[in-house]
């Protein structure tokens, strides 16, 4: 498996939009808006560098509301925690 993190220069009216059309993607498996520099954010996970970079420069960079982006290939995995529980807004269950 093959895990990137995207970060997303989106234009500021297609946002929400924007999100939308990337999570339709296959292999993007979760976007975040964010604050701070950029707009939004994308994991995405890949069976190989060859289909990373097919979604990445094919189909990502094809949507209009992306100005740029600025990707982040995982190279190695330290801890095996819950991404549901990490990401997670509100109280600890």
């Amino acid at each position: 498996m093959v895990t990137a993190v995207a970060l997303i220069h989106a234009k500021r009216e297609m946002v929400d939009e924007t999100a939308q059309q990337l999570v339709k993607l296959k292999g993007v498996t979760e976007v975040y808006s964010v604050a701070g520099e950029y707009d939004l954010v994308a994991i995405i996970r890949t069976t190989s560098n060859e289909d990373m970079a097919d979604l990445i420069t094919g189909s990502m960079l094809r949507l209009v509301g992306i100005e740029s982006t600025t990707t982040l290939m995982a190279l190695k995995v330290y801890s095996d925690y819950d991404l549901d529980r990490m990401f997670a807004v509100g109280p600890e269950q």
